[in-house]
């Protein structure tokens, strides 16, 4: 087996030199006018350039993500713009418009282009079709199963194949979303997504007129009446605020008409959802047999595939997240840099690496479409060991001096706890015996965000001071 490549996102170079000193091989970053991440992006040219220059310096590589789907008068900028980008020799540009990929194949053909994941490549014709116009790697779909990505290894053999494994999951298809355009006129697609899909949304029911016209229940809080006292004889005046319970649903609904779904009776009312900031913004939707799944994904967390995917001869393992913190970088290369070498040594998976990922901020975890058929037991088994070595991020080292670290606390902890230190040497798990206030007076208690205090270290954790967090 070969070493794929661990691939980690860099919103800053902040992240980028935490990524390096945490186990990846390669970074991306984004163009802010020409990728999905215009916000919070510090990639200008200067930015790109440095990036780029101590990259190669370590051994490492860059690629630049140029990966939105453009109107045409970004297409007009697009040459003039790509033409100082491309003296920097990038190790590779992530695009996804053809019309773009065949602009730069003309001009700079010895410019090495990833397809991005952006342009949705679920299958092997496709993947050929792209390596014939010299693409040298295709960053395949989300929406991919383990054994539909080995079925294109075998059939593309001689081209590069990168898969996500960690990160947010588009609501859409891959970064196809229009929920941020449609309500704040942000297009995902030109990079200013305003992630629409995680917000605060309630749900009430809702009232259906013989014309088709959909408004909120009169009194969408209250029990239904029993069948036949509606007012004015209207069954659908008031009805209860959904509370859907799949489950319980399975286990009380008779089955649908084609005889093979079982349905539950709240699937056939109407709904409407309304912004928590906007809530006389009534958006109707239609509940099914699955419940109301429509935002809110839970994030990508694949780490128990890993093994597979390096059998599978898959070359990139890609994490997203160039808008998180540099603690969730560090975290999520260092617990896929050991996911890797010990797939590659022969070891078995290390069931404390779920717990590693619990640490951090996170919507709930799925494995995407990579299983389709998960057992309550695995799902089971690997929960209970993921929970069983749950942490929580307390703080970031800020400076360290004659043994003594000042720490930027993010979340409380206390004289007495175990405390993890997170370190590009190896990690170190120490018994927090004194802790004192940035005046020097003894401290028992670190309260949270927006304090500062000091803690001893010893040894080689008290050196350096590159992206250090407990």
């Amino acid at each position: 087996m070969k070493a794929p490549e661990l691939l980690l996102p860099a919103g800053t170079l902040d992240k980028m030199r935490t990524a390096f000193a945490f186990g990846a091989d390669a970074v991306y970053a984004g163009q802010p006018r020409y990728s999905l991440r215009a916000r919070n992006n510090e990639f200008t040219l200067d930015g790109l350039q440095t990036g780029i220059r101590e990259a190669h310096a370590l051994g490492k590589k860059l690629f630049v993500a140029s990966n939105l789907m453009p109107h045409n008068a970004k297409v007009k900028t697009y040459m003039a713009d790509m033409e100082p980008v491309i003296a920097m020799q990038p190790d590779a540009l992530i695009m996804a418009d053809p019309g773009l990929i065949a602009m730069v194949r003309e001009r700079w053909p010895a410019q090495e282009i990833h397809l991005s994941v952006q342009a949705n490549t679920v299958n092997y014709a496709a993947v050929k079709f792209w390596k014939s116009l010299g693409l040298s790697r295709v960053i395949l779909s989300r929406e991919l199963s383990l054994d539909e990505i080995e079925e294109i290894r075998q059939q593309c053999p001689d081209i590069e194949l990168e898969v996500f494994i960690h990160g947010a999951l588009c609501i859409a298809y891959s970064g196809r979303c229009l929920l941020s355009g449609y309500f704040n006129h942000r297009d995902a697609n030109q990079g200013t997504c305003t992630n629409s899909c995680r917000w605060d949304y309630k749900v009430d029911n809702a009232a259906e007129d013989g014309t088709g016209h959909i408004e909120k229940a009169a009194h969408p809080h209250l029990n239904p009446p029993p069948e036949g006292e509606g007012a004015n004889g209207s069954l659908r005046e008031t009805y209860t605020k959904l509370d859907f319970d799949f489950d319980k649903a399975l286990s009380e609904s008779a089955l649908s008409d084609c005889g093979a779904q079982p349905r539950h009776p709240l699937a056939d009312r109407v709904y409407v959802i309304s912004r928590q900031d906007h809530p006389n913004e009534l958006m109707p939707v239609l509940e099914d047999e699955h419940g109301t799944y429509i935002m809110n994904s839970k994030d990508l967390r694949a780490v128990e595939h890993v093994e597979r995917l390096v059998k599978i001869g898959v070359d990139s393992l890609k994490v997203e997240g160039r808008t998180k913190s540099i603690y969730y970088v560090a975290r999520t290369a260092q617990v896929y840099r050991q996911a890797i070498d010990d797939a590659l040594k022969g070891r078995p998976f290390n069931l404390e690496l779920l717990g590693a990922l619990d640490a951090l901020a996170n919507r709930g975890y799925t494995d995407g479409f990579y299983e389709r058929h998960h057992t309550h037991e695995q799902q089971n088994y690997m929960r209970g060991h993921s929970e069983s070595f749950r942490q929580q991020y307390v703080g970031d080292i800020v400076a360290c001096a004659n043994g003594v670290a000042e720490i930027d606390v993010k979340n409380k902890f206390s004289v007495g706890d175990k405390l993890e230190i997170i370190h590009p040497a190896g990690n170190c798990i120490i018994e927090l015996k004194e802790m004192k206030n940035l005046e020097g007076e003894a401290v028992t208690v670190a309260p949270g965000s927006g304090h500062r205090v000091q803690i001893p270290l010893q040894g080689e954790l008290a050196k350096g001071m590159l992206a250090r967090f407990i």
